[in-house]
């Protein structure tokens, strides 16, 4: 069964409190995803490791329930 956008950023947003989360659905099929996450909590990470934040935040569900995500990470400019 496909993932929510909404449950989505709603994972992000519980483990990045101050994250701003944009989620567009590229197909239609609440399979495929991109997403732009950016939060002060980046700052002095590596992208790796930011994106490994941001995976932590899904709990495994990424590769079952969501099948695809395209996601870019950054630091906001005034952190």
């Amino acid at each position: 069964m496909p993932m929510a956008a909404g449950d989505i950023e709603k994972m992000i947003r519980e483990a990045l409190p101050d994250a701003t989360v944009q989620i567009d659905d590229l197909r239609g099929d609440g399979d495929h995803y991109a997403c732009r996450v950016a939060s002060a909590l980046f700052k002095g990470k590596s992208r790796v490791q930011q994106h490994q934040m941001v995976y932590a935040a899904l709990k495994g569900r990424m590769g079952g329930e969501l099948h695809a995500l395209a996601l870019t990470t950054e630091i906001p400019a005034d952190a």
